[in-house]
C-alpha cells in the first residue's frame, strides 16, 4: 500500500486565498519530505469551502519546490476548459514537472458551477462534455496526422504545417500522457466505469466503505467493455485521516476542530442538499438527521492513534476488497501547523510499515 494525498484544497471561507494556497504549498512539500506518493488538486469555482479554481497554478509552485512527489489537478473539471487549450496547458506542464505530473479529470458536480458555466448537470450534459473533450484532448496527444473532430461541444483541428514552419508540436514529456485520474461519488458511476474502460486511474472519494466496495464494480464493468483486467493496486481511496498519540487526542483534534467545522458546516449540508447523506450511512435505516460529524467520525473517518488506524485501515481494506493508495483529505490546520504535520508523519512512519503486506496479493493492470 502507497499514501497519497488528496486536496480541495478545502480553506474556511474567511481565509485569504494566498493564505489558502500558501498552506496547500506548505503540506505539498511536508509530503514531499515524508515520502507520499502523491498529491491531486481539486477545481471548484463557486465554493468558498474550496476556492481554488486553478489546480495549475499550485501545481507548477508545488513541482519548484518538492523533488519526488508526483502532483497533478484532481482533477481539471473538463466541461469549463476548452480542449485544444488544456492539452497544450497540461503538455507544457508535463515537461515543467520534468515527468512528475499526473492528470486528474473531472466532470463537475456543483450546480452552482453549472450556472456560472451554463451547463445543464442536470441533463448529465457535464459528463457527455468531459468525455468528449478527454477524446480530443487524448486525440491531439497521440495523432499525428492532421484531422478535424466535429463534436458536440467542440470543434478541433489539428492542422498540417502552415507557412512552412507553423504546424502543432505541444506533446507531454511522458509518452503518450500523463497518468491519467478520474474520481467518482456515486453508485454505478460512470466516471469510474469510464477509469475502468480506458485503464484510467481510479479515485473513489470520502463515503462509507461498505457503500465505496460498489465502486469496484464499476471499475470492472467498464473494463469488460474493452477487455482490460483492471488492477486494485491503481485504485485510490480519499479518507478522511487524522493520527495523533493518543485516541482522545486525535478525536479532539479531527471532530473537535477544522476536520469537524469543514463537515459540519459545509460538506454535510452539502450532501444533504443532493440527497447524498445515503453515502455515508453505516446501514440504510439510519435516518438522515442523526448523519452528523461524531456519526462520520465514528465510521467513516480513520482516526485515532496509530495503532487504531492501522487497525481501521485493515478492517476498510477487508470491507472494499483491497486497494492499493490511500489518499488523505486535505484540510487547513494552518492554526495547529504542528499537530497535521505530526498526524502525516505518524500515518506514514508508524501506521504504514504495519500495513506493507496489504496489496501484496495484486498483479498490474492490464
Amino acid at each position: 500500500m502507497e499514501l497519497g494525498y488528496f486536496a480541495m484544497p478545502s480553506h474556511p471561507p474567511e481565509c485569504g486565498l494566498k493564505e489558502g494556497h500558501d498552506w496547500d504549498l506548505q503540506v505539498l512539500r511536508w509530503l514531499d519530505e515524508l515520502g507520499y506518493q502523491e498529491a491531486w488538486i481539486g477545481e471548484h469555482h463557486t465554493a468558498p469551502w474550496e476556492p481554488h479554481p486553478s489546480p495549475d497554478l499550485l501545481v507548477a509552485q508545488a513541482l519548484l519546490q518538492t523533488k519526488n512527489i508526483r502532483i497533478g489537478p484532481g482533477g481539471f473539471l473538463l466541461p469549463y476548459h476548452h480542449p485544444a487549450e488544456l492539452a497544450n496547458r497540461v503538455a507544457m506542464l508535463d515537461h515543467l514537472s520534468d515527468g512528475r505530473l499526473n492528470f486528474g479529470v473531472a466532470a463537475s458536480g456543483l450546480p452552482s458551477d453549472w450556472a456560472m458555466f451554463n451547463v445543464d448537470g442536470m441533463s448529465g450534459q457535464n459528463r457527455d462534455m468531459t468525455r468528449e473533450a478527454l477524446e480530443i484532448i487524448l486525440k491531439l496527444w497521440t495523432d499525428d496526422a492532421p484531422w478535424t473532430y466535429n463534436g458536440k461541444y467542440w470543434t478541433v483541428t489539428k492542422p498540417d504545417t502552415m507557412f512552412d514552419f507553423l504546424k502543432p508540436h505541444l506533446k507531454p514529456k511522458q509518452a503518450p500522457h500523463p497518468p491519467i485520474g478520474v474520481a467518482g461519488l456515486s453508485k454505478n458511476s460512470d466516471t469510474l466505469k469510464l477509469a475502468g474502460e480506458r485503464g484510467f486511474i481510479p479515485m473513489s472519494l470520502n463515503l462509507n466503505p461498505a457503500y465505496v466496495g460498489s465502486h469496484w464494480d464499476s471499475v470492472e464493468a467498464g473494463a469488460a467493455k474493452t477487455g482490460r483486467k483492471p488492477s486494485r493496486q491503481d485504485w485510490r481511496l480519499v479518507r478522511e485521516v487524522f493520527v495523533a498519540d493518543t485516541d482522545e487526542e486525535a478525536w479532539r483534534l479531527s471532530t473537535g476542530d477544522m476536520m469537524g467545522r469543514m463537515m459540519g458546516e459545509y460538506f454535510l449540508p452539502l450532501l444533504g442538499h443532493f440527497g447524498f447523506k445515503d453515502y455515508l450511512k453505516a446501514t440504510p435505516d439510519v435516518p438522515d438527521s442523526d448523519v452528523n460529524v461524531e456519526y462520520c467520525a465514528r465510521h467513516n473517518w480513520i482516526v485515532g492513534s496509530p495503532a487504531t488506524v492501522t487497525e481501521k485501515i485493515e478492517k476498510i481494506y477487508q470491507e472494499v476488497g483491497g486497494f492499493g493508495v490511500l489518499l488523505v483529505f486535505g484540510f487547513d490546520y494552518k492554526h495547529k501547523p504542528e499537530a497535521w504535520h505530526h498526524s502525516l508523519r505518524l500515518l506514514k512512519q508508524e501506521v504504514l510499515p504495519r500495513l506493507k503486506h496489504l496489496g501484496t496479493e495484486f498483479g498490474r493492470a492490464a
